[in-house]
């Protein structure tokens, strides 16, 4: 409301200096209008100080005529339609003093955008939604990218389509271009990704049954999309988790290949103890298998030769339920 006051303001004094002037004022200049041939916009729209300049120069408030054109059209609007435009944003108001162009040329401020700045876009989104803190996300496209005419302002990238068990080496992405609420573009095009991050390689050899903790191993940079099921870190405190199998020089550390140690081997004879309130028997057995804290393993009772299950307790016994 301010800008149409302030607006009438300035035209009301133009008329009064046009006046003025025409009874031999010399102290008070007319204002002209001219209204300018072209005007390239951005997608808050048209507006009437972009088309309209004065002589002697006059600023003029930002009065919106119409909604921007789309990328990559162009519309064009007389002198009346302006006039009419701008009287319908100015009630009552009315201007004889405008010279200039005929009609005026309106172009949206448009630009390339070429691969490595789409690529840039596809990698933040894809990185924040997807990957997150699993390693940082390098993309590229499998083929090359058609530079695209989009808006000069910020652009933003929405995902609509990914392999729903997560990324590949090479996968379909479906994504969409957009400007504030304006959608650009829609795309879909095959990527080529990969997740960069420092994960345990062995060193030397490591043989099965050895602490993780006192494997010799150091960190490199490897693709995880290639490394897939690996051990991402070592804890250096953690002495309840060993080597399961052998890992080769050079080898990640797969994940399958780590286990928590166990408290009772396989073939040693242990307690069974056997609960039910306050009823309990105990009584020995063979471990049919190895076993951690808490695990159900088998066991073998050698009097009956019949097989037990039981949960481990400690590094002599398991608990047997009645």
């Amino acid at each position: 409301m301010n800008s149409i006051k302030n607006l009438s303001l300035v035209l009301g004094l133009s008329l009064a200096a046009s006046l003025s002037a025409a009874a031999g004022d010399q102290a008070a200049p007319a204002v002209s209008w001219q209204l300018q041939p072209e005007a390239r916009v951005d997608s808050s729209g048209l507006f009437l100080n972009q088309i309209v300049k004065s002589t002697p120069p006059v600023a003029l408030p930002q009065i919106r005529l119409a909604p921007a054109p789309p990328v990559g059209q162009t519309v064009f609007f007389s002198r009346s339609q302006i006039l009419d435009l701008a009287q319908g944003r100015l009630a009552g108001l009315s201007i004889t003093n405008w010279t200039g162009a005929a009609r005026v040329k309106v172009t949206r401020r448009s630009r390339q955008l070429d691969e490595p700045e789409m690529t840039t876009l596809l990698t933040a989104v894809i990185q924040s939604n997807y990957v997150k803190n699993m390693g940082e996300l390098e993309l590229r496209f499998a083929r090359s990218w058609t530079p695209l005419l989009v808006p000069d302002e910020p652009l933003t990238v929405r995902i609509t389509e990914v392999p729903t068990a997560g990324l590949n080496p090479d996968f379909l992405a479906g994504f969409e271009l957009w400007n504030g609420p304006e959608r650009i573009a829609r795309c879909q095009e095959v990527l080529q990704a990969r997740i960069w991050r420092q994960i345990p390689v062995a060193h030397s050899r490591l043989e099965r049954g050895q602490l993780l903790r006192d494997a010799d191993v150091t960190m490199e940079r490897r693709d995880l999309l290639t490394q897939r099921d690996v051990v991402l870190a070592i804890p250096a405190e953690n002495d309840s988790l060993e080597l399961a199998e052998s890992v080769a020089v050079g080898m990640p550390v797969p994940n399958r290949a780590v286990r928590p140690r166990p408290l009772i081997k396989r073939g040693q004879m242990i307690d069974a103890i056997f609960e039910d309130g306050d009823l309990k028997i105990s009584l020995k057995v063979e471990s049919l298998q190895d076993g951690a804290l808490g695990q159900t393993v088998r066991v073998l009772n050698p009097k009956t030769h019949r097989e037990l299950y039981g949960k481990v307790q400690n590094e002599e016994s398991i608990s047997i339920a009645l």
